[in-house]
């Protein structure tokens, strides 16, 4: 008897449709088909409309606010389980509440933790995000983790702007590894912002350490929110004699007056990935699409590949 290789398939989460379907046609195979079931008080129901029976299953969701989001893929991940998937693994471009890594105050949870155990209960046997908030979440999960990182992405386009003079930012001192790794990679300079703040979202003071006159600068960040940090460091190495300003952030939450600050501010270019959808269209803003990295890495995955090669750094 002849023995193929378990057929695997790609569905989406409501909201993350539009990434899902990029995947899908990058991987070579249709997006599967879900329908979802609505009551009048906002529950709903995820249906899987063919069979998935001992596949392997992707199911493609960034788990941005609001909560229904990962709701939705817990369900999914329960259906799936219960159709009997032979494997589930949950393609989390964007892992939300990364930021609750750990206790930071009394009386606070740890969301990231929270959120890895609702994921291993559905029934999840691997997950596959990118650019979390801390490495360390990884060990969060009991399941295979695979964690990518969009400088794959990145690199190459920085590489292809051929700037001169080119100094790699960090807009906080937690994000001060992330820019060494790039700066190495780049064989370029590092200055690193120190900012204090008065509460979330809101900074008082911001100092610089390194020097950027003469310099074109990228600040590279993991996730970009109201945009509060990168435009007051933006402003202030332009006042220290910048050349330019540039930003790379994976994640582009952009809430509140995000995209008014960014318009205001002296940021040349912003340059974020689709694993969060655009509320709006801004001049100042490219998109670099995931798609292409996450539907390679799942082919491998799928076919027992190592994926070692996809990670520059």
């Amino acid at each position: 008897m002849l023995h193929l290789e378990p057929e695997a398939k790609i569905f989406a989460c409501s909201q993350s449709v539009y990434l899902a379907e990029k995947i899908a046609k990058e991987y070579g195979i249709p997006l599967g088909k879900i329908t979802m079931s609505k009551y009048s008080d906002g529950e709903f129901q995820p249906s899987y409309e063919e069979s998935i029976r001992g596949l392997r299953v992707f199911i493609v969701c960034s788990t941005f606010p609001t909560a229904d989001n990962l709701m939705e893929m817990l369900l999914m991940i329960d259906a799936a389980k219960r159709a009997s998937a032979r494997h589930i693994t949950a393609v989390i471009p964007y892992f939300g509440w990364a930021r609750q890594d750990r206790k930071d105050k009394p009386r606070v949870p740890i969301g990231a933790k929270l959120v890895a155990n609702l994921l291993d209960a559905a029934g999840a046997t691997r997950v596959m995000t990118m650019d979390l908030h801390a490495d360390q979440i990884q060990g969060f999960f009991e399941k295979p983790v695979d964690h990518l990182f969009a400088s794959t992405i990145f690199l190459p386009y920085v590489k292809s702007l051929g700037l001169d003079n080119l100094t790699i930012a960090s807009p906080d001192m937690g994000g001060s590894k992330r820019a060494y790794a790039y700066s190495k990679f780049l064989e370029s300079d590092v200055v690193i912002c120190y900012k204090q703040r008065k509460e979330a979202n809101i900074i008082d003071t911001m100092e610089l350490i390194g020097e950027v006159k003469g310099r074109n600068v990228i600040l590279v960040d993991d996730m970009i929110d109201t945009g509060g940090t990168l435009a007051k460091a933006a402003d202030l190495m332009i006042e220290k004699g910048a050349l330019s300003v540039r930003a790379i952030c994976t994640h582009a939450i952009l809430s509140g007056d995000a995209y008014e600050k960014i318009e205001n501010s002296k940021l040349l270019e912003l340059i974020v990935t689709d694993s969060i959808p655009l509320k709006k269209e801004s001049n100042k803003i490219r998109v670099l699409s995931c798609a292409p990295l996450f539907a390679e890495v799942m082919h491998m995955v799928h076919h027992n590949n190592s994926i070692s090669g996809k990670f520059i750094m």
